[in-house]
């Protein structure tokens, strides 16, 4: 089921125009093994098998599978080594949330969904090599306890407590990225305050969704 879920949400990230080709990576953490499931280095979504995912453990060592893990694997060791809640990555190179890293300029709160899904603003990653632990280590200080971070002059990285939900937030920061843009047109947009953005968060984190009411 875990290794079903990342093959699903690499066929979606193609299907959906947020990676080109073989771009991009996801991954997710397995309980049982203390280990994450990655997908491959330049392999075809589309014809992805479970036997192709890579586990590794946050040493770097190949616990099972017979390719080469992505290039990108020490970012998600990074990323899972410091924080404890994340199950599930998602890296991505969608224009929208790529233009805001080419130009590194950060995401501010400006609508609910992404305050709620992802946190506010979201951070730019100084520039570090692709593949790189520092790389890594600038995308886990800039990621913080949000849920998404910017990579300068390469992309975007999702995080959840699955990778499904890694794709989520991918979603809704692209989303929001090309709502920012859009909105220079119309002069600029109005930042929401800090204030306003932990009451958007408070109210997410206490009543959104269906929850259990205690029983009569």
């Amino acid at each position: 089921m875990l290794r079903e879920s990342i093959l699903a949400v690499g066929r979606e990230i193609v299907h959906s125009g947020l990676v080109v080709g073989t771009w991009g990576n996801v991954s997710a953490w397995d309980p049982e093994k203390q280990g994450y499931w990655i997908t491959p280095s330049g392999m075809d979504y589309a014809t992805l098998a479970e036997e192709d995912l890579v586990l590794l453990d946050l040493d770097h060592q190949v616990l099972d599978g017979r390719r080469k893990p992505s290039t990108e694997h020490l970012l998600h060791q990074e990323i899972y080594r410091q924080r404890g809640d994340v199950k599930g990555i998602v890296h991505i190179h969608s224009a929208y949330a790529t233009a805001h890293a080419v130009a590194r300029t950060p995401l501010p709160g400006i609508i609910g969904d992404l305050i709620q899904s992802a946190g506010a603003p979201i951070l730019v990653a100084a520039y570090e090599n692709p593949g790189s632990i520092e790389l890594a280590l600038a995308a886990a200080a800039a990621l913080g306890e949000r849920n998404a971070v910017l990579l300068a002059n390469h992309g975007l990285v999702g995080v959840g407590a699955t990778a499904e939900g890694a794709l989520q937030v991918c979603q809704v920061v692209e989303r929001s990225a090309q709502i920012h843009i859009l909105s220079q047109s119309l002069g600029g947009p109005i930042l929401l305050d800090e204030e306003q953005i932990q009451t958007i968060r408070q109210g997410y984190r206490e009543h959104y969704g269906q929850r259990q009411e205690p029983s009569a």
